[in-house]
């Protein structure tokens, strides 16, 4: 079966990337025929930050459903979906400090102080930045493997950090944040997990080696 699919799906990467688009493609159509609600700026605004933390959840879920149904290739797809997730949250910034602020940075401090929710959507968009910036080969090369697996692993921190935005922005109603704040734990926990279980089989190896 798994031969089967990866021989049915050799340019899959060029789907992905087309459906990935879809969301934005969707807010687009939205927007050019005016169906954006009765508020148009809070519609675009809450979903490409809505598809900002899904993509990043779907980054951090591809290295766990490698290692549960055993194609490889999926890993691939992980760079693309990642550098997605940094493409919506740039419109989701740029809905805010332009369409919402309109540029006037005096109100976007007071903003910022004012409201916590705005400071974790910063942070988390902060951070994404420089993960989007280094996500290539080359960077890899300079870097260094280890280091360049360091600083990606602060994706956990833009997650968490648009789970919290997400939750203070919606007070009320917070069932879909609690939800992505689960998946995000249960990703979280199975990191920790597998680091742990590294660090002991590493430590045992260690401890043969010295008795022998």
């Amino acid at each position: 079966m798994r031969e089967w699919i990866c021989a049915k799906t050799t340019d899959w990467r060029s789907y992905l990337f087309l459906t990935c688009t879809l969301p934005a493609a969707l807010l687009v159509c939205a927007t050019a025929t005016g169906n954006l609600g009765v508020n148009p700026l809070e519609t675009i605004r809450d979903t490409t930050g809505i598809w900002t933390l899904r993509f990043l959840l779907v980054t951090l879920a591809i290295t766990p459903v490698r290692r549960i149904i055993g194609w490889h290739k999926i890993i691939r797809a992980r760079r693309m979906v990642g550098l997605f997730a940094f493409f919506y949250a740039v419109l989701h910034f740029v809905s805010y400090v332009w369409l919402d602020q309109f540029f006037a940075l005096h109100a976007m401090i007071d903003d910022l102080m004012k409201r916590p929710f705005i400071m974790a959507g910063y942070a988390s968009f902060v951070v994404l930045v420089p993960l989007a910036v280094t996500s290539t080969k080359k960077w890899i090369l300079r870097l260094g493997g280890k280091r360049w697996q360091l600083l990606h692993r602060l994706i956990y921190f833009s997650a968490a950090a648009g789970v919290v935005h997400y939750f203070w922005r919606v007070k009320l109603d917070v069932q879909s944040p609690i939800i992505y704040g689960l998946l995000l734990g249960t990703l979280l926990l199975g990191r920790l997990r597998r680091s742990i279980a590294l660090a002991s089989g590493q430590a045992s190896d260690t401890g043969s080696s010295s008795v022998v």
